[in-house]
């Protein structure tokens, strides 16, 4: 045992932990695996808790009730991983497939629709073309203002005028 070779809050600490899990570890596991129904990841969870009853009882802070306090981490801990799953369920669709390519009809319509866009861009002023060119390589308004040399306000209205007109064009053209 830890305890053996050390004394003072560390033993009491690792005491504490080993005894807690010697005592309520297969329990707090069945508990896990009910909720999660994998046993793999109810282990994990598990392991996790009692860690965290360990580094807590280190630092001076051992729960009062630390079989409690146990159950109550480790579900907190379980309905974490439930919502960070949740989320990447509902995002995965927006993850890029590896070495993915598109179909024939994506690569026509994407081609038809840059050919819109280049169009449309074509036709503006050369001051609106080249503000929305800047804003959409990342430049700010200040930095763009800078290069058109107006201020930031006349650029702010600039870039909201120029792409009330592209999307006017892209739409009346049925490209978007």
């Amino acid at each position: 045992m830890a305890g053996e070779w050390t004394s003072g809050p560390a033993a009491d600490a690792s005491a504490l932990a080993e005894r807690t899990f010697a005592e309520h570890g297969s329990r707090l596991r069945a508990r896990l695996i009910t909720i999660t129904r994998n046993e793999a990841v109810a282990e994990d969870l598990a392991q996790e808790a009692f860690l965290r009853l360990l580094r807590e009882a280190r630092e001076g802070r051992a729960p009062d009730d630390p079989v409690a306090w146990l159950h109550r981490v480790a579900a907190n801990l379980a309905a974490s991983r439930g919502r960070r799953l949740t989320v990447a369920d509902r995002r995965a669709g927006e993850l890029p497939l590896p070495g993915g390519v598109d179909s024939p009809e994506e690569s026509a319509v994407a081609r038809e629709e840059a050919a819109a866009l280049h169009s449309a861009l074509s036709a503006l002023p050369g001051d609106d073309r080249r503000a929305l060119l800047l804003a959409a390589h990342g430049y700010r308004g200040g930095e763009i203002a800078e290069q058109l040399g107006r201020t930031d306000g006349a650029t702010r209205t600039l870039l909201c005028r120029a792409r009330a007109k592209i999307r006017e064009r892209l739409l009346v053209s049925g490209a978007f």
